[in-house]
């Protein structure tokens, strides 16, 4: 890799990010936090309040990347068909009768799952082999969904009542889980502002879907050196509360510590914040940027842990000291 192209990755990602930020207001760390894990090729959870633009943001990533793009509401009656597709009995020219698959929402570049946690067991589970393999089987046929392909799921931390939390296998598959925040005042003025006068901002396309896998494969070019690839062990070994060497805050409040997929997606994701800080290589400075993002949704607190008001964002700073 030379310096060429990490300038060249630098300034278009600033470029991604300023269209973006023509139309979402403040929420630059969740902006950089999404483009990162679609750029690494991951899924992403966004939790937060209702109307704080998530699926705004994702409508306008969208346009921006100039991805194709689905919303799906997910609501308790909502069936895997209706994500996935269905086969319906259709006549061919001949007059012959015979099934034939009609996709689903599921095929396109960017999914929003609007609400997911609102969905049964049954059709959350609809989207499991779409994240992980890219791929929808129905029937005997399995059918490839388009590239690049992302799931971008929403889910309102408030209500309980007729919601469905989602399975920890299904957790696993998301690359980041990002907190959507309050807005401060002066971007709440201007929200409000340019949404109730005159006529609302459109974003451009600045990159294409070419440039975008381009962008993730130069991002899997950067190395990581040893001490930095086993500090990112370190840091997930030690969520454990078994191991030998884990905080005591993580023996006393954890009850399952993160998977191997929290280890993948420390380094994939750290990759392409060394290169928005125009280095080609990982520093301890960028796992340590994104293990929050990366980790808290796969570490779980037990009872005490809860009793205690003791947040997972807390115990993974303890894992990085």
């Amino acid at each position: 890799m030379n310096e060429e192209k990490i300038r060249q990755f630098g300034a278009e990602l600033q470029k991604i990010e300023a269209e973006i930020g023509t139309v979402i207001i403040g929420q630059k760390d969740l902006i950089r936090g999404v483009l990162t894990s679609m750029i690494a090729g991951g899924n992403v959870l966004l939790e937060g309040l209702p109307g704080l633009g998530k699926t705004q943001l994702v409508k306008t990533i969208g346009k921006v990347l100039d991805l194709d793009f689905s919303r799906i509401q997910f609501t308790p009656d909502l069936m895997p068909a209706d994500v996935t597709g269905t086969s319906v009995m259709t006549k061919n020219p001949k007059g012959e009768m015979g099934l034939e698959f009609r996709k689903g929402p599921i095929f396109s570049n960017i999914v929003l799952a609007d609400e997911i946690n609102r969905a049964t067991p049954k059709t959350q589970s609809a989207l499991l082999e779409a994240m992980q393999e890219h791929t929808v089987t129905s029937g005997n046929a399995t059918y490839t969904l388009p590239e690049p392909f992302f799931v971008l799921a929403t889910q309102n931390p408030l209500e309980s009542e007729g919601t469905y939390p989602l399975p920890e296998a299904q957790m696993d598959r998301f690359l980041f889980k990002l907190d959507v925040t309050f807005p401060t005042k002066a971007e709440l003025l201007e929200i409000v502002t340019s949404t109730t006068t005159g006529s609302p901002r459109e974003a451009n396309k600045i990159c294409s879907q070419e440039q975008l896998l381009e962008m993730r494969e130069i991002a899997k070019e950067v190395p990581v050196a040893t001490p930095v690839a086993e500090y990112i062990m370190d840091v997930v070994l030690k969520s454990h509360p078994d191991y030998a060497d884990a905080p005591e805050m993580v023996k006393k409040y954890v009850r399952y510590g993160a998977s191997p997929r929290g280890a993948q997606a420390i380094m994939m994701t750290a990759r392409v914040y060394a290169l928005m800080a125009g280095r080609y290589n990982v520093a301890y400075e960028d796992v340590k940027v994104v293990a929050k993002a990366a980790l808290r949704h796969r570490i779980f607190l037990n009872f005490e842990g809860m009793a205690d008001g003791v947040t997972v964002d807390q115990i993974i700073e303890a894992l990085l000291i």
